[in-house]
C-alpha cells in the first residue's frame, strides 16, 4: 500500500501544473498579508526590521500580483508601525540596555530606511534622520575596523562586520538623492573610501578562497585558515562574498575592477543555489537575497555559465511551501521565521523578474 501511495503521489505531482514565478510571488504576498498583526507589525515588535522586510517586499510587488487595496492598507499600517520605532537619534530600533548589540540599531535602521524609502510613504525628515544615524555609526580610526559598521553605535565595543556594513551602504546608496531635500544645504553621507578599504580587507587575495570574503576578522562563522605568511584568518563564504560585491559596486567600482572581478570569479567557482557556499543551510535565504541584489548592482547576467535570474527564480519556486511561505529548518540567523524567509524570497524573486538594465 505504501508503495502504491508513493506512486500515486508522484504521478499527481508530475501531473500538477508548474507554478510560475508570478504565481509564486502572489502566493508569497498572500502569506505575508495574512500574517500581519493588527498593529501593523510582523513577527517581533522589538525588531523593526522584521516588519520592514515584508513592507519592502510588498512595496515591490509587480502590478496585479495581489489585491492592490489590501496591499496598500498593509503597507500603510506597516509603515506607521515602523515609524513608531524611530528614536531621537534617528535610528529605528528598540533599545536593549546591557545586551551586546543593544537592539541591533544599525541593522534595523538600514533595513527600515530602505523599506520606507521604497514605499514612498514615509516623511522625508524621518528618512534624513535615519541617514544621519547610519552615517554617525561608521567606525573611524586607522585600524582594520575603520570604515565598517557594527550592530549599533551605542555599544562601547569596537566591532564591525561585512553584513552590517553591506546593509548600511546599500541603504545609504538607495537613499542618496534624499540629501537634495535636506534643509540648509548640508549633506550627510558615509566615508565611502574608508568603507571600501574595510570591505577590501575582508576579501581574500590568495589561496583557494581568493576573491571570497569573510564576515569579519574575529567571528569564525565560516571557519578559519592560515595564509602564506602564517597568519590565521577567517574563511570566506558565499553570502559574504556577494555582500562584498554589492558594497564595492555601491562604492562606484565597476565590474571590470580587479577587486570586483576577482570576487565574481569566486562566485563563479563556487556557484550553488543548493546551499550558502561554505555555510550550508545557514543563512540560506539571506544568501538568496544578497546574491540577487549584488549581481543586479554589478550588472552581471551570467555567473560561470549560469543565467542567475532564471535559475534563482526556479530554485525559489521549487522551495515554496503550500501555504505560500518559505522556511529554513536551520534556525541560524532567525531563518526558522517564515515571515523573514518569505520576505527574503520575494525580494529576490522581484529582482529576478526585473528587466536587466542596459549593459
Amino acid at each position: 500500500m505504501k508503495k502504491l501511495a508513493a506512486i500515486l503521489f508522484a504521478a499527481a505531482w508530475l501531473a500538477a501544473p508548474a507554478v510560475t514565478t508570478d504565481e509564486a510571488i502572489a502566493r508569497g504576498a498572500a502569506f505575508l498579508l495574512a500574517r500581519q498583526e493588527d498593529g501593523g507589525w510582523w513577527s517581533d515588535r522589538q525588531m523593526p526590521a522584521l516588519s520592514a522586510l515584508p513592507v519592502w517586499a510588498l512595496a515591490r510587488l509587480p502590478q496585479g500580483a495581489a489585491a492592490r487595496e489590501r496591499v496598500a492598507k498593509a503597507i500603510e499600517s506597516g509603515v506607521a508601525f515602523v515609524l513608531t520605532t524611530q528614536r531621537e537619534d534617528g535610528g529605528f530600533y528598540v533599545p536593549k540596555p546591557g545586551r551586546g548589540g543593544s537592539g541591533l540599531g544599525n541593522y534595523n535602521t538600514a533595513v527600515c530606511l530602505s523599506a520606507l524609502h521604497e514605499t514612498g510613504k514615509a516623511p522625508v525628515a524621518a528618512l534624513l534622520k535615519a541617514r544621519e544615524y547610519i552615517a554617525s555609526s561608521q567606525l573611524t580610526g586607522d585600524d582594520t575596523m575603520a570604515g565598517g559598521f557594527g550592530y549599533d553605535k551605542l555599544s562601547r565595543r569596537r566591532y564591525a562586520d561585512l553584513s552590517n556594513t553591506a546593509y548600511a551602504l546599500d541603504a545609504m546608496k538607495r537613499t542618496a538623492a534624499l540629501e537634495e531635500m535636506r534643509p540648509g544645504g548640508r549633506r550627510v553621507d558615509v566615508d565611502w573610501d574608508k568603507a571600501l578599504a574595510f570591505v577590501a580587507n575582508l576579501v581574500k587575495s590568495e589561496g583557494q578562497d581568493a576573491g571570497g570574503a569573510a564576515y569579519n576578522e574575529r567571528t569564525p562563522q565560516g571557519g578559519v585558515e592560515t595564509n602564506s605568511t602564517g597568519r590565521i584568518s577567517l574563511r570566506a563564504y558565499g553570502s559574504m562574498t556577494y555582500a562584498a560585491v554589492l558594497s564595492m559596486c555601491h562604492a562606484n567600482l565597476e565590474r571590470g575592477d580587479p577587486r570586483v572581478r576577482q570576487s565574481l570569479e569566486y562566485c563563479s567557482k563556487h556557484w550553488s543555489l543548493d546551499e550558502n557556499p561554505g555555510m550550508g543551510a545557514q543563512g540560506l535565504y539571506y544568501f538568496y537575497d544578497i546574491l540577487s541584489r549584488a549581481l543586479d548592482a554589478a550588472k552581471v547576467e551570467d555567473v560561470g555559465g549560469h543565467a542567475w535570474r532564471k535559475e534563482l527564480a526556479a530554485k525559489l519556486v521549487s522551495l515554496q511551501r503550500e501555504d505560500g511561505s518559505w522556511f529554513n529548518e536551520n534556525n541560524r540567523f532567525w531563518e526558522s521565521d517564515s515571515v523573514l524567509c518569505t520576505s527574503f524570497a520575494l525580494l529576490a524573486l522581484e529582482i529576478c523578474k526585473d528587466a536587466p538594465a542596459a549593459r
